[in-house]
């Protein structure tokens, strides 16, 4: 009787459907959206009510790009996203949202994304 390897997306998205039920995005309070892959990261700010993305940005967005090159390490990239996000929804008028980690840990390159975006204006 052994155990049953466990694949760490599956692990993920089964994390990021329990978050999911607790959270819900609206026009006046979006839900912030984490993706990370192994090299970049990116951000969305979706109305769950209007089933519509509002807007988002990733480390391979034009207006990022060129500081997220430059930039030393995954973390440095992840606050640039953060602070773009937090600039975009200033545009939109949109000061309060829902964070939604998508399934990932509060640590590392989703934390520095989150203190980022509030660093910028936003309030979660």
């Amino acid at each position: 009787m052994g155990f049953k390897k466990v694949n760490k997306a599956t692990v993920r998205a089964r994390k990021h459907r329990s978050v999911r039920k607790k959270i819900r995005g609206t026009s006046e309070r979006p839900r912030l959206l984490v993706f990370r892959s192994a090299n970049n990261i990116y951000a969305q700010l979706v109305d769950d009510v209007n089933d519509k993305t509002l807007t988002g940005i990733s480390t391979l967005s034009s207006s990022v790009k060129a500081d997220a090159d430059k930039a030393e390490g995954k973390i440095a990239r992840a606050k640039l996203v953060g602070a773009a996000i937090a600039e975009k929804a200033k545009e939109l008028k949109i000061e309060k949202v829902v964070f939604d980690r998508g399934g990932y840990l509060y640590h590392g390159r989703v934390k520095a994304l989150a203190d980022a975006a509030r660093e910028g204006g936003l309030k979660f």
